[in-house]
Order: structure tokens, then C-alpha cells, then sequence
């Protein structure tokens, strides 16, 4: 996992995580809160990955998960300075907010999923970090793992490069 800034809010959450990694990417900066970063990223989400996310939803029903819907489900008539804690923000709900990171989480019996996007702004720049952190609370949720941690690993850098915004290298 790359480094993560110093302040970042997620760091709290790693210990005993099952799952963590963390990407990053750069982008041409004006301002933006992670807050809209986060939900341009999720408006951005490759159409592939929401076709892995509707067969995920048709697999893991067979099992008693729940279908999380897709990450584009995102109220494009609410501003990112609207949304509070607590509120639904696509498939996760908002668990903390600041203009310099945003996590949000998806609980069940299953997994304790928390995703924060940090941003360190230099400039006209900055570096914005996507990192993910996953608690199992039993054996199904090591199963559901053991299949999307892989996957996990290749859609997060390529939703980044999706931003409108991104510095491509």
C-alpha cells in the first residue's frame, strides 16, 4: 500500500483490517473538496465495471448478500457541500466528511467495507488516494474476499484514470 498522507482519517480503521490497499492518481486542481471528487469518480465509473457490479448482485444473492446496486446511483440534483453523514451517496452511505477526505461505508453481517478519498492539493495539482479497508465478521465474507480483492485491485486505478480531470502519465 502507498503512503498515505499523514492526517488522513482511514489510517484509524487499518488495524486488524482484513483487506486494505490504496491507490492514487493526480489531477489538475481547482478546488474541488473530496467530496466532489468522490462523486464525479463515481459518475465516471467505467461501464465494465458497472457490468461487474450487476453480475456481482446476481451471483452473491444466491448467497444471502445483498444486491448493492450500481455506483452510478448517484443524486446528480444534490451538490457534494449538501450531503451529511448518514446520507446514501451512490451504494455506500457517508461516514465522515471534511474538504480534505471523505470515507464512506457499506456494513453488513458479512463485512465492514470503508472507502476514503483523500486530497492533498500543491498548487494547480493534487494528489487525490483512493484506499479501501475491509473487516470480515465471518466465513462468507473471507469467501466474497478471496474473489473480489483481486478485482478490487484492478478497477480502483482504472476508475481513477476515469476522472474527468485526471493527469494521465
Amino acid at each position: 500500500m502507498h503512503q498515505l498522507p499523514d492526517n488522513a482519517d482511514i489510517r484509524s480503521h487499518l488495524e486488524d483490517a482484513y483487506f486494505a490497499d490504496s491507490f492514487h492518481t493526480d489531477i489538475q486542481y481547482h478546488g474541488q473538496s473530496a467530496m466532489d471528487v468522490y462523486i464525479d469518480l463515481m459518475q465516471a465509473t467505467p461501464k465494465w465495471v458497472t457490468t461487474l457490479m450487476a453480475l456481482r448482485n446476481r451471483i452473491v444473492g444466491l448467497f444471502g448478500l445483498k444486491n448493492l446496486g450500481s455506483m452510478t446511483e448517484i443524486d446528480r440534483t444534490k451538490s457534494a457541500a449538501d450531503y451529511q453523514v448518514g446520507d446514501k451517496v451512490g451504494i455506500f452511505s457517508l461516514y465522515s466528511k471534511s474538504a480534505s477526505e471523505v470515507i464512506v461505508e457499506d456494513r453488513d453481517k458479512h463485512l465492514n467495507v470503508k472507502l476514503s478519498f483523500t486530497i492533498e492539493p500543491n498548487g494547480n495539482k493534487a494528489k487525490v488516494h483512493a484506499t479501501s479497508v475491509v473487516h470480515v465478521n465471518n466465513r462468507l465474507g473471507r469467501v466474497y474476499m478471496f474473489f473480489v480483492g483481486p478485482v478490487h485491485k484492478i478497477i480502483v486505478p482504472n476508475s481513477l484514470k476515469q476522472l474527468p480531470y485526471a493527469i494521465l502519465s
